[in-house]
């Protein structure tokens, strides 16, 4: 885990510095590696406020908490994002399909437009893997997780193969088939 303490309008204090990344190694039991986290601990007047931001394998979780001593404002912070973390692997857990579900296999290859002279394009990469049945949003949460621009997947209430895709303005676009 990468931690990056910073210090406003408060001398940098080493004590604080290892409580917060003390505190900090028990969200690893949430997340994978590797793991990016930012600590901002900040004093204005006699409020202190620890801000603390994760990022791991496509997710980013931010908190904010203010109290009149830092050490229990670190406390806090790191209580609701443990909350959001057990929340978002619960999560994750509860989109998984039953083992009855059937995957399909379906093969993706990559053609090259054109190759040294030849008018026809031509297969530089063939890959066959299985797709499992999932919902439209447990398939944008795993094209997230894998930061891909785009998942084929089979919907499990459909039993279609759809196609979800990350457009160029943020948004997801859905691509479902239609029988005329």
């Amino acid at each position: 885990m990468q931690i990056t303490t910073t210090f406003r309008h408060i001398d940098a204090s080493e004590a604080l510095k290892s409580y917060a990344e003390e505190k900090l190694s028990r969200v690893q039991k949430y997340i994978d590696e590797p793991i990016n986290a930012q600590v901002f601990l900040t004093v204005e007047k006699i409020r202190h406020i620890a801000e603390i931001t994760i990022t791991a394998k496509g997710i980013t979780i931010k908190a904010s908490e203010e109290t009149n001593d830092m050490y229990a404002a670190i406390d806090a912070v790191l209580d609701k994002i443990e909350r959001q973390l057990r929340r978002y692997k619960e999560k994750i857990k509860a989109h998984k399909p039953s083992s009855e579900d059937q995957e399909r296999k379906i093969k993706k290859s990559v053609v090259e437009a054109e190759t040294l002279g030849q008018n026809e394009p031509v297969i530089i990469k063939s890959k066959t893997f299985s797709i499992k049945p999932m919902s439209v949003e447990e398939a944008v949460m795993q094209m997230d997780l894998l930061h891909k621009d785009f998942l084929v997947f089979t919907d499990s209430a459909t039993e279609d193969i759809n196609v979800i895709y990350r457009r160029k303005d943020g948004n997801y676009g859905l691509i479902e088939p239609h029988s005329a």
